[in-house]
């Protein structure tokens, strides 16, 4: 692969990696991050971004040389995942059913993020533009030039936005969305017990919305409660102590004592790039779609683009910019679509109470239960292999 000038507009999960990977095969990397890195402590608390990263996802870290750089005390993995409807069977998916240690393993997205950034510093090849935004761009076929806030210009073969839900480099790439609100916000809250660390994760749905459990290392968890927006504004302004009170009273039984860390919230929102590309300039991870959290695929979702980009850029280089994004865009949006469509599905379904879809989602939970080899099945897929 011919070394190439790119630039990579976003610093989280997704841009780090992309930038990282990309720098270890020889490219020259401008990574343009609007915020100052600061790296955590290995005794700080637990930050309320944590994403579950599927066996797959790992491999990526693994194949970037960070996945060992990770503190032990900050990762979690899990070998158990239950979902079930209130009165139904549970649907108990375990990693041992299909010969693995673990489903998949929760972490901070900001010690993930950390350690990415650790390995780009030691990149010769990587130049940094920390708490830059790009103003504004040209974009052709041939290639690209962006002009920072500080009127620097910077020319490359190739732009890479990662830079999230509201993506600047989107808008100005004049690339339309579509887009709807949930109406509910989603609750996150982390908690301290006097139980060991857990190996399994959990979701109830409710008409109100889901109530997830995700365990962290030694004896912290995170707890997910998704509901209407003036439910959750009310639950953010409790204290600590009214926060426990209201969880023991309305969230799916937890089986040990607890205390309340932290707290936030954040609304849902559905985004997908109507397309994902335009000249030389690629749109991955939240830049290009934004996925209902419920099955914890977002991080996923991009750590996939991340692969499908810088394998086609490995494999096919001499196939100008423009026919190797195409051919990205002609993998990944299908995929993303269909991952968006299913999660809604769920979703909606859950919030009807029709008793004759009551009747049905029960059954089919059943069915999924006993499934045998299609539950091993679907195992695997959730889980990238």
């Amino acid at each position: 692969m011919e070394n190439r000038q790119v630039i990579v507009v976003g610093g989280g999960l997704v841009g780090a990696l992309t930038a990282l990977l990309l720098a270890q095969k020889g490219e020259y990397i401008h990574l343009i991050e609007n915020k100052d890195l600061i790296s955590p402590l290995e005794n700080s608390p637990f930050d309320l971004r944590v994403s579950a990263f599927s066996a797959q996802s790992k491999k990526l870290l693994e194949l970037a040389g960070v996945w060992n750089l990770l503190p032990k005390n900050r990762l979690c993995a899990y070998q158990r995942l239950q979902t079930w409807e209130k009165g139904s069977e549970k649907l108990c998916f375990d990693s041992t059913e299909i010969g693995l240690d673990a489903l998949g393993y929760i972490a901070e997205n900001r010690w993930i993020q950390a350690v990415l950034w650790q390995s780009l510093k030691s990149c010769a090849n990587v130049r940094f533009y920390e708490g830059r935004e790009v103003r504004t761009l040209h974009n052709a076929d041939s290639g690209v030039s962006v002009y920072l806030d500080n009127n620097q210009r910077i020319d490359a073969q190739l732009l890479i936005a990662c830079d999230g839900a509201k993506s600047a480099v989107r808008g100005l790439l004049n690339i339309a969305i579509t887009a709807w609100d949930y109406r509910q916000h989603c609750m996150l809250i982390n908690i301290k017990t006097d139980a060991p660390e857990q190996n399994i994760t959990w979701q109830e749905f409710r008409e109100s919305g889901p109530c997830a459990f995700l365990p962290l290392a030694d004896n912290n968890a995170s707890l997910v409660w998704y509901h209407h927006p003036q439910k959750i504004k009310y639950l953010n302004s409790l204290s600590k102590v009214q926060l426990k009170k209201a969880i023991i009273e309305e969230f799916p039984v937890l089986p040990f004592a607890f205390s309340v860390q932290d707290n936030g919230s954040f609304p849902l929102t559905r985004r997908h790039a109507q397309r994902y590309y335009k000249g030389s300039c690629v749109l991955l991870g939240d830049a290009a779609h934004t996925i209902h959290p419920l099955a914890g695929q977002g991080v996923n979702l991009g750590f996939k683009d991340v692969q499908c980009l810088v394998e086609l850029l490995e494999n096919s280089s001499d196939l100008p910019i423009p026919v190797l994004l195409k051919r990205y865009e002609a993998k990944r949006k299908p995929a993303n679509l269909l991952m968006q469509t299913t999660m809604d599905l769920f979703y909606k379904s859950s919030k009807c109470e029709l008793d004759s879809l009551r009747l049905l989602r029960k059954g089919i939970l059943h069915l999924a239960q006993n499934s045998g080899a299609l539950k091993k099945q679907v195992m695997r897929y959730a889980m990238g292999l």
